[in-house]
């Protein structure tokens, strides 16, 4: 089969992408089965002809792809039926002498059209020359026109953002004088300068101040889900010091800290409690709360431009960053983990030690994974964390070498997923997130 696959491969693409596309798709054939393989094989094969249509002028043949139906891309990548296998492709010397009748031969002058004879350079064929682009360079070229974002947009998001984020820090302020939050400040892509596409999206951290006598951190393999990731943040001391010592007491449920009920009071001052047509006027924008979102979500409108705030109250302790974002269907009193600061460090760090071209790498991949129905399953954090394991492995990581990065990516990617497991970068024992679902 690997090897139907590789000849199969060799036919449908002569550059490196197709054979790395082919390949994985075998591998991932063997182990997930056809069911499984499916999602798989459409995901890895639109990597491919994201880039293609995006760095390709518009011709006949990207138009006829661009018709293609999902059936029949199952179909040339035999996983619904077997689909015979065409001709070998002829070559353009095979294809003059078949057009030639075996017992004619047109004379030498006769091939050449009537007081026209053909020059070896024309600018037909110098055109399409020049549109055969390597790899490497379809990848700089989508990275420049697809995922970059003009610094003019990012700034504006940003602005816009703080602007907002002050508003918002001073109404909780007046609001609740009694909690004592800290600080609210800009997180995320656009901050770090790793949002692709469009600059419309951006988290805002309110840090909540806790004492530390009174309350103590559980690891996530002592809670009662055993799962590393999310942790439990403990009321002590209640003999010494009865409940209402400290004004997160009235977030406990059942001796600990509760991440639902806390967004829940915040979901109800942003809803209720905030004037934001009031706010919006004075910015030159429309707010809106995000009523059926799961999480606390704010959707901005200035002119054209489109910005989405997630709030997201997390509280620290040493190294730790715990989230108030407990995952759907577990317990409401559970904290998430997040590694995002120490995940922007090391990659930054490691490009400035080498002048390397991971997070340009990182940025492709989020580009193509961006509103697509199947990739865009796969995080960011995700993406950081396979390119950081790979770096462990990999030491060439300079522009040069950046298809044949991009392309380990992929394999490690596909290998993951085929396992359902990828494990944390800074804690190999931890899932960074089961990856089952993608599958």
């Amino acid at each position: 089969m690997a090897d139907l696959v590789h000849k199969r491969g060799k036919r449908r693409d002569d550059n490196g992408l197709g054979g790395a596309v082919d390949f994985l798709l075998a591998n991932a054939r063997l182990v997930l089965g056809v069911g499984g393989a499916a999602v798989l094989a459409i995901a890895t094969l639109v990597v491919k002809r994201l880039i293609d249509r995006a760095t390709s002028s518009p011709d006949e043949d990207d138009a006829k792809a661009e018709q293609k139906s999902i059936k029949e891309s199952w179909q040339d990548l035999s996983l619904i039926k077997a689909v015979p296998k065409p001709p070998k492709k002829q070559s353009r010397a095979d294809l003059s002498e078949s057009l030639l009748s075996p017992s004619v031969t047109l004379p030498a002058q006769a091939a050449e059209p009537f007081g026209h004879p053909t020059s070896p350079e024309t600018p037909q064929v110098e055109s399409r020359t020049l549109l055969c682009l390597t790899f490497q360079e379809k990848l700089l070229s989508y990275y420049r026109n697809h995922v970059t974002i003009p610094e003019t947009d990012v700034a504006l998001g940003k602005q816009l953002a703080k602007d907002i984020c002050i508003k918002l820090q001073s109404f909780l302020q007046n609001k609740c004088p009694e909690l004592p939050f800290g600080s609210m400040f800009l997180s995320g892509s656009l901050c770090d300068d790793l949002q692709v596409v469009a600059a419309d999206h951006v988290c805002f951290l309110l840090p909540l101040v806790l004492e530390t006598t009174l309350w103590s951190l559980i690891p996530g393999e002592d809670t009662i889900i055993k799962d590393p990731q999310f942790w439990m943040i403990r009321r002590t001391d209640l003999e010494y010091f009865p409940r209402g010592s400290s004004p997160w007491d009235r977030f406990i449920v059942g001796g600990y800290l509760s991440s639902n009920m806390i967004n829940e009071a915040l979901y109800k001052m942003l809803v209720a409690s905030v004037n934001w047509p009031a706010i919006g006027s004075m910015l030159d924008c429309l707010i809106r709360p995000m009523m059926a979102s799961e999480e606390l979500k704010l959707e901005v409108m200035h002119y054209k431009t489109q910005l989405n705030i997630t709030l997201c109250p997390e509280t620290e302790a040493g190294d730790k960053v715990l989230l108030a974002k407990p995952s759907k269907g577990l317990g409401e009193n559970l904290w998430q983990q997040s590694f995002y600061r120490s995940e922007v460090s090391k990659l930054k760090d490691l490009d400035a030690a080498d002048s390397g071209t991971r997070q340009c790498c990182l940025k492709i991949l989020k580009g193509i994974c961006k509103n697509h129905p199947f990739l865009s399953k796969l995080t960011g954090s995700h993406l950081t964390h396979v390119l950081l394991h790979l770096s462990e492995t990999q030491s060439d990581w300079a522009e040069e070498a950046l298809a044949a990065r991009f392309q380990h990516v992929l394999e490690a990617l596909v290998g993951y997923l085929e396992t359902g497991f990828l494990p944390c970068y800074f804690n190999s024992a931890e899932p960074c997130q089961t990856l089952r679902a993608l599958h």
